[in-house]
């Protein structure tokens, strides 16, 4: 049971507060006033009571230590997505945090952390993936007990604005397949018809293309990190999927693939044969051919942008839309292209005008056709 003694020595009062941790061993800590040692013994108390006790040891492991355990358990991350995450709490949340032990990061730390990231002119998407990175870390300290309470907590972030999209008419797709190279003409076609992400692109294999029923299946990607490339599953579920595609694409892809019938070949390839090396790609042929098209600055993602702007102008409703792009909800699509889709009231407004027209009352029943106000 805990319990305050009173000890003298050399003349000199302290109070020493015992206690028992749920594990059943006596802790103590001593206070000069009697008071102190009573508040912190309630303290210690409600948080046995509450479950939120936490070894006072465990708080004193430094921040770069317990990322480092944490690191090492942290399982089910893509190769890409792991080397971004390590990069950015290496750039931006141990030179602030690594040295201090994890009990003495408190919520204003925190919030004077981001306001200096903010106040470095990083991009706010920057700051606030750091925050949740770091916010992420010092979760899993709540959860492993070595703290009560996570500082991460109503701390004010940077405002993303989101980056304005951009699109291409199908005169200036037909312009830019016309000007890279060769081998790449098809996938400039079937990137802004069909929608696939630039990995989806690199990882398709020819069994995944049916030229009979017009379609390709997203089953695999590629991506590069740090130079090596990177074979693997799309990235959620509902990212694997078969898309449609217009026939000229299709026959754009069977020019494409020609005598090709080897059902583990990729479809798109390296210049020499190969993997296609996305980043390579990027800087050795997408920007000298979307600069000789006049559309310097294209982003490769901004084929996908493209194939969804032409679907909804085609008349594919969101859902549609979210099936198609491999979006995880049609909330996402909407948050995110809903702006595509202007006329979307008008055109309900119209079919209720013309469901209305066709109308007509119940033969003989007698009904007031006037449309006069009634006196008030």
């Amino acid at each position: 049971m805990a319990h305050i003694e009173r000890r003298v020595r050399n003349g000199k009062v302290s109070y020493r507060a015992r206690y028992r941790d749920p594990a059943g061993h006596e802790r103590s800590k001593s206070f000069r006033r009697k008071v102190d040692a009573e508040r912190w013994l309630a303290d210690i108390e409600h948080a046995k009571t509450r479950g939120a006790w936490t070894d006072p040891a465990l708080g004193k492991v430094r921040f770069s230590d317990w990322l480092m355990a944490w690191w090492a358990t942290t399982t089910n991350l893509r190769p890409s997505t792991r080397a971004r995450d390590e990069m950015a709490l290496r750039l931006y949340a141990l030179p602030r945090f690594g040295d201090m032990p994890l009990a003495t990061i408190r919520q204003f730390e925190v919030r004077a952390w981001v306001a200096d990231l903010s106040a470095r002119s990083l991009a706010p998407a920057t700051v606030v993936k750091a925050y949740q990175l770091f916010g992420k870390v010092m979760a899993a300290a709540v959860d492993a007990g070595y703290l009560a309470q996570t500082p991460c907590r109503n701390v004010p972030l940077p405002r993303i604005e989101r980056e304005e999209m951009r699109f291409l008419t199908p005169t200036e797709i037909v312009t830019l397949a016309g000007t890279i190279r060769p081998i790449y003409r098809a996938l400039v076609f079937t990137g802004a018809y069909g929608g696939l992400r630039i990995g989806e692109l690199a990882g398709l294999r020819r069994r995944r293309v049916d030229l009979l029923r017009g379609t390709v299946e997203v089953a695999e990607i590629i991506t590069e990190v740090s130079g090596r490339l990177h074979v693997g599953l799309p990235k959620t579920r509902a990212s694997r999927r078969t898309i449609g595609l217009p026939r000229f694409v299709i026959r754009e892809l069977e020019a494409h693939l020609g005598s090709n019938t080897d059902p583990d070949s990729y479809v798109f390839t390296a210049p020499q044969g190969g993997p296609l090396r996305i980043i390579a790609f990027r800087n050795r042929v997408w920007r000298p051919a979307t600069k000789t098209a006049g559309l310097d600055g294209l982003r490769i993602h901004d084929l996908r942008h493209t194939a969804v702007a032409l679907w909804i102008a085609a008349g594919a409703s969101p859902k549609e839309v979210a099936s198609r792009a491999g979006h995880t909800s049609v909330s996402f699509t909407l948050d995110r292209y809903g702006h595509l889709y202007p006329e979307a009231d008008t055109i309900l407004r119209d079919r209720l005008d013309a469901l209305h027209a066709t109308a007509r009352p119940t033969e003989g029943v007698v009904v007031n056709l006037s449309r006069q106000r009634p006196a008030t």
